[in-house]
């Protein structure tokens, strides 16, 4: 991704209207664009935990559109619109309330990513009365709110668990990531990695562009031939040079491949290294892979009351070396401090684990039918379709004859079509209709499928593997 480092820009450009519009621009500061969004999207009187919540939304929402410069790599000149049906509300000129306005002051250089990833998260929202979506809930924020839950559980809830808070971001003008001059057979550095590994991503999805098998920063031959193949396939002129359309080209198809703007992203690896064992660590060490180490240790910490915080430096101190012995302590290996093989594999898989179940899974949202609510049927819709349609389609990935179902909140043709699916697959009375029976048992699949546990295909399985070994059991 060209932009490495996310930042909150000094100031933001608001196209008046949809992206195709011959609307007005407007340049205003950024935290005085977030007072206006907050003041146009939710209520001042509302739960102090749901409007901090809303306006996390909305800040990472912003954010995500500069980083991924979602607008100008395709040849517009703004930053974000205000129709709502692409971006966010923003009315010239309103008043601001004067809660929202302090509450922005407070953290809107703060924003919302997923563990692990670079990216602020294309935080999406949406009312939740008129119009239902995948991400935060404006009105079912509120209900949260009066129930108790603070601000980062509210998030949680519509986020899921494997969320974070970056706090005190970096303030800058809007930097483009154009390196301002083209690139081409000879050129070497950073932005040619930036190519590279754009490409080589992008060939996933375009196989006729050919992989660039050692991305050394280095423009030769095989990087030419895959810019070649690139523009080709777009219409690019220039042959063999990264131009400023090139590069935007690049930017805009790295990004669409990767759905950095959708809350489903492939995202972007915080870290460019390697995971797997480097060589040994130790005090006094520094760099990447000490910065990847102690990234593992801090999540680890959250999770073992035995293993203290530890601030990620990128150096390898006093501190780091500690929780590395608390970590060897609690799994019987030698308490040496230094990180060889085993201890990183230890804490490597120990990490792994929590993501994949703990902070990978969407909390469960406990949906037994409301009271006065004993079945579903097509013409249904709501909070309890939204969640039955959410467990159908986890479902669908484990079953192969339960087909996918749109998330509306509307229990369509569709969404009875699937549920017989899952009737018949069950041994339930395939009526299209879902009572307490039918969606005690699709919550009680659900459930099943978040806690089952996977072996990862770098972990071993726990028994040897010889001739004629199998997975059926």
């Amino acid at each position: 991704m060209p932009i490495v480092t996310p930042y909150v820009p000094e100031y933001i450009i608001v196209h008046l209207g949809s992206p195709q519009s011959n609307a007005q621009n407007v340049t205003i500061t950024f935290p005085d664009y977030i007072k206006n969004v907050a003041s146009s999207e939710i209520y001042p009187t509302w739960n102090e935990s749901a409007i901090y919540a809303n306006i996390y939304a909305q800040i990472s929402f912003a954010l995500n559109r500069v980083y991924l410069e979602h607008y100008r790599s395709r040849g517009y000149n703004f930053n974000i619109t205000n129709s709502t049906a692409y971006d966010q509300s923003f009315v010239p000129g309103r008043n601001i309330f004067e809660n929202i306005d302090r509450i922005v002051d407070d953290i809107f250089n703060n924003y919302i990513r997923r563990m692990g990833y670079a990216e602020p998260l294309a935080a999406k929202y949406c009312n939740g009365t008129t119009v239902q979506c995948s991400g935060l809930s404006q009105w079912g924020s509120q209900d949260l709110a009066n129930q108790g839950y603070n601000s980062t559980n509210i998030l949680r809830y519509y986020y899921g668990y494997n969320i974070e808070l970056v706090k005190n971001a970096p303030i800058s003008q809007i930097r483009s990531s154009y390196p301002g001059y083209p690139l081409s057979r000879g050129s070497v550095g950073n932005n040619v990695i930036v190519i590279q590994t754009s490409l080589n991503r992008i060939s996933q999805n375009y196989p006729s562009i050919p992989k660039i098998p050692e991305v050394d920063g280095v423009f030769g031959p095989i990087t030419e031939e895959a810019v070649i193949a690139f523009q080709k396939i777009f219409n690019l002129s220039n042959y063999g040079t990264v131009d400023k359309a090139t590069w935007y080209r690049i930017v805009y198809l790295y990004t669409s491949v990767k759905r950095l703007a959708e809350l489903d992203s492939e995202g972007q690896r915080l870290f460019g290294e390697s995971l797997t064992y480097p060589d040994a660590i130790s005090e006094g060490d520094s760099g990447k892979k000490v910065t990847i180490l102690q990234y593992f240790l801090s999540i680890l910490a959250e999770f073992y009351d035995n293993i203290p915080f530890v601030k990620i430096t990128g150096e390898f101190g006093n501190q780091t070396k500690f929780a590395v012995v608390e970590v060897q302590k609690a799994t019987n290996l030698p308490q040496t401090g230094v990180v060889d093989d085993v201890t990183w594999n230890e804490i490597y898989r120990q990490y792994i684990g929590i993501v994949n179940t703990v902070l990978l899974k969407r909390p469960i949202r406990r949906a037994s039918l409301k009271a006065g609510n004993t079945t579903l049927q097509v013409g249904s819709s709501g909070e309890d379709v939204l969640k039955l349609q959410e467990y159908l389609n986890a479902i669908s990935k484990i079953y192969k004859g339960i087909s996918n179902v749109n998330i509306t909140g509307k229990f369509d043709q569709n969404t009875m079509s699937v549920v017989i699916q899952y009737q018949r697959e069950f041994g339930l009375k395939p009526t299209g209709v879902v009572d307490k029976p039918t969606f005690d048992s699709i919550e009680s699949t659900y459930d099943d499928i978040l806690s089952a546990t996977n072996v990862l295909p770098t972990q071993y399985p726990g028994y040897e593997l010889k001739v004629g070994a199998s997975d059926n059991f």
